[in-house]
């Protein structure tokens, strides 16, 4: 292994560890890690790079990254959590737990609906600042009273930030706690998990800085880097492809989902107007470059944004999945449940086809996974590149996070393929 490379790797993913150095070697990673079980094997145990290049400061296995749209699937997993212990009825209507919510035309909208991108909330009608987004009570009021953009249940669009709040008032209004709070008392502190949603000080302190393009960057670029992104859609740094000098290509062999491009919840911009509009709004309200230091600010990282604010560590994204899988946070009826595909085909803000089932991304143009994958995995990508991913048929469990956003191909395929290599180690 590359005297870069620190941590382990079992002899059968050597692959994996090549391909994670080839990242490196290429400039396309400034700082990242990855952590692979299978089973209660841990057989990929990867990190390298720095953490804060402008403080000198290296990366570390415990080092916490933002990992943006991961977050979901903790979210929903918190709320299923509850559902599952008989605090409500997911196919009843949320009104009954949320009589605000039935506003609008929204009265016959179901927790299902909540968790799965039908709500037709993709984006809030108003703005909403920084400083309003630390608010969970008041954003989920703007959006019980707010009308959809399609009857709920009758269409599906990513809720690329909003979702956090709809979801999050279920454990708000049912455990009396922000979906930070729940995950900490619930989830993460009682197995020693690397998750925060509302990162406490010590854990902003040692978080790695989100940047974005190559090194050697402009004085403009820079500027960006230091905000961590814009967080907009339509960016070439969010769309999928492969670098064709790499030699290894996700793509390539038999790919029968669809176009088999590695988007991680990306726009299409062939798409038309209507829709390049929509993901505008979902994707750009709360806009964290808003504030200095944009996604590295204490103002964003303290405030835990539910469906993007989700600070984490590759082992403790790996090792959310994998306790998901042995049954120890929902039950295994739960998780099925929660991976019957609630909503397929085109969606309405990403403009490719997607699959969700209640808070995981299933495989599809938006969820990139080979062909191996496709049986059984189900997950969550996040806008920096950075995946999460479980799958009930290997046994695996997959965490990766990355500091640099990327650009071009670099978003999508760096973790398509350390997933490729993951399967392909596998046999």
């Amino acid at each position: 292994m590359d005297a870069g490379i620190h941590g382990h790797c079992d002899r059968r993913f050597s692959r994996v560890a090549a391909v994670f150095g080839r990242h490196f070697e290429r400039g396309e990673e400034t700082g990242a890690a990855l952590c692979v079980y299978q089973g209660d094997d841990l057989v990929v145990d990867l990190w390298a790079g720095q953490a804060d290049p402008r403080a000198g400061r290296r990366w570390e296995r415990d080092t916490p990254c933002l990992v943006f749209s991961c977050a979901k699937a903790v979210t929903a997993v918190s709320a299923l959590r509850l559902a599952e212990a008989g605090a409500c009825d997911l196919d009843g209507p949320a009104a009954a737990w949320w009589p605000e919510f039935a506003a609008a035309g929204k009265e016959h909208a179901t927790g299902v609906h909540l968790l799965s991108h039908q709500a037709g909330l993709p984006a809030f009608r108003d703005p909403v600042t920084v400083a309003e987004a630390a608010d969970p009570a008041a954003l989920a009021a703007r959006l019980a009273a707010q009308p959809p953009e399609w009857e709920p249940g009758t269409a599906h669009g990513y809720h690329a930030l909003t979702y956090g709040w709809l979801a999050g008032e279920l454990v708000r209004r049912l455990a009396g706690q922000t979906v930070g709070e729940y995950l900490a008392e619930h989830i993460a502190g009682p197995h020693g998990l690397g998750l925060w949603l509302g990162g406490p000080a010590e854990v902003i302190t040692r978080a790695a800085r989100i940047s974005r393009g190559p090194a050697g960057s402009s004085s403009a670029q820079r500027t960006r880097d230091q905000q961590g992104g814009s967080g907009q859609p339509g960016r070439s740094d969010q769309r999928g492809g492969s670098d064709p000098r790499s030699g290894d290509d996700p793509r390539s062999g038999d790919d029968p989902q669809g176009s088999g491009d590695p988007r991680s919840g990306v726009i299409a911009w062939a798409a038309g107007e209507e829709v390049r509009d929509l993901a505008r709004r979902a994707f750009g309200n709360p806009d964290p470059t808003s504030v200095p230091g944009g996604s590295n600010s204490v103002a964003v990282l303290s405030a835990g944004w539910p469906a993007s604010g989700l600070l984490a560590t590759a082992a403790g994204l790996a090792g959310f999945y994998r306790l998901l899988l042995a049954g120890h946070i929902i039950s295994p009826a739960t998780l099925r449940s929660a991976l019957t595909p609630r909503a397929t085909g085109p969606d309405r803000v990403l403009g490719v086809s997607a699959a969700y089932g209640l808070g995981f991304m299933l495989p599809s143009e938006a969820f990139w996974v080979p062909a191996a994958g496709r049986p059984g995995a189900f997950g969550h990508s996040g806008l920096s590149g950075a995946t999460s991913l479980g799958d009930t048929a290997s046994g695996l469990a997959i965490g990766y996070v990355t500091s640099r956003m990327g650009i071009g191909a670099t978003a999508g395929t760096r973790a398509a393929r350390l997933v490729s290599a993951v399967y392909a180690s596998v046999g």
